[in-house]
């Protein structure tokens, strides 16, 4: 497996350690020009469950692909946190901020792979 794969599999386990839900991986590496190769991006109901679903992805991508994001923005709202670990971006939003902005919406030409809530 590839480190890129085994660190979308570690930021997932964290997002549904947290029962982050409606997460969608965005593969861009068919697309030219794109400042990563994967967005992944979640969902969580209120800012304190945004902030513990991004603490949840740090240590298990930590843990488990032995990876840090080198830059985490959005945390003093947590409306939307991105999380930048270089090939992956993650973006932890609340459902209206996620409905708004509608990244997938955005990346059309992605290949969107949905994984399922676990309940």
């Amino acid at each position: 497996m590839s480190e890129t794969k085994l660190l979308i599999e570690k930021i997932t386990e964290g997002i549904q350690e947290k029962k982050g839900k409606n997460i969608v991986i965005a593969d861009l590496t068919n697309i030219d020009d794109t400042i990563c190769q994967y967005f992944v991006i979640c969902q969580g109901n209120s800012p304190s469950q945004v902030t513990a679903i991004v603490d949840s992805i740090k240590e298990y991508a930590r843990k488990g692909a032995n990876s840090k994001p080198s830059t985490v923005d959005g945390q003093r709202n947590a409306e939307w946190v991105a999380m930048d670990y270089s090939d992956v971006l993650v973006h932890v939003f609340l459902p209206e901020v996620r409905n708004f902005y509608n990244l997938e919406h955005l990346w059309a030409d992605a290949k969107l792979t949905t994984i399922p809530d676990i309940d």
